[in-house]
């Protein structure tokens, strides 16, 4: 088991990288950031339950990552799941916000899946009541390169505005869900981050174990 365990962590974030050893600031701030994805997964409706949290750096730049399971195969998701989503990738970021008063470099790929999945909802998947059931855009696969994607721009610089002030609205709900969990939740914050920085990885059941709620 510990032998299959091992080879998803090198599927998902790339092999061990434990010459990269990062000072005892920096691995405070990772138990946090990832302590922060692994409670707004935990207290969201739709989130997926936390199986494992590390803070081992692994692959080219990840420096720790939280990995949920689905319970069931699922072919779709919906509009609530998908906000769920950003929220959980917010909460990293949020995380920092609290307990350091600053943010810092980590929460880039998280900022970048959150604003996708945003701009996925507004412009191709109809989850916007400003702009309605329609798609903007229409993206063309270039065969000739590839599969290198181009999107044509077919809509006014008014609608273009709209869809960036939608994006961000999204993106700032996820930010004020996640600010709101992790802020009521600041005690479970702290001793979920101080077992993480101890430990370095943690299992679902210890994160569940450590907010109180009964183990699987």
């Amino acid at each position: 088991m510990q032998d299959f365990e091992g080879a998803i962590d090198r599927i998902i974030a790339g092999p061990e990288k434990r010459h990269r050893a990062l000072n005892a600031e920096e691995k405070r701030r990772v138990a946090f950031h990832e302590s922060g994805h692994a409670l707004v997964a935990e207290t969201v409706p739709t989130g997926e339950p936390v199986h494992k949290v590390s803070i081992i750096p692994r692959g080219v730049a990840a420096l720790g990552y939280t990995l949920q399971l689905p319970v069931e195969e699922k072919f779709l998701t919906t509009e609530n799941e998908f906000r769920d989503q950003i929220a959980i990738l917010l909460g990293g970021r949020v995380a920092e916000e609290i307990v350091f008063g600053a943010i810092s470099s980590g929460a880039q790929n998280d900022l970048e899946r959150a604003s996708g999945i945003a701009r996925a909802m507004v412009t191709q998947l109809g989850m916007s009541e400003k702009l309605g059931p329609l798609t903007w855009g229409r993206r063309e696969t270039l065969q000739f390169l590839g599969v290198q994607e181009h999107e044509e721009r077919n809509f006014s610089e008014a609608t273009a505005q709209l869809i960036d002030q939608e994006v961000r609205s999204l993106v700032e709900e996820g930010h004020q869900r996640a600010t709101g969990i992790l802020t009521g939740m600041r005690p479970t914050l702290d001793a979920l981050a101080e077992l993480l920085d101890r430990k370095e990885v943690i299992s679902g059941d210890e994160v569940k174990q450590v907010i109180g709620r009964p183990q699987d």
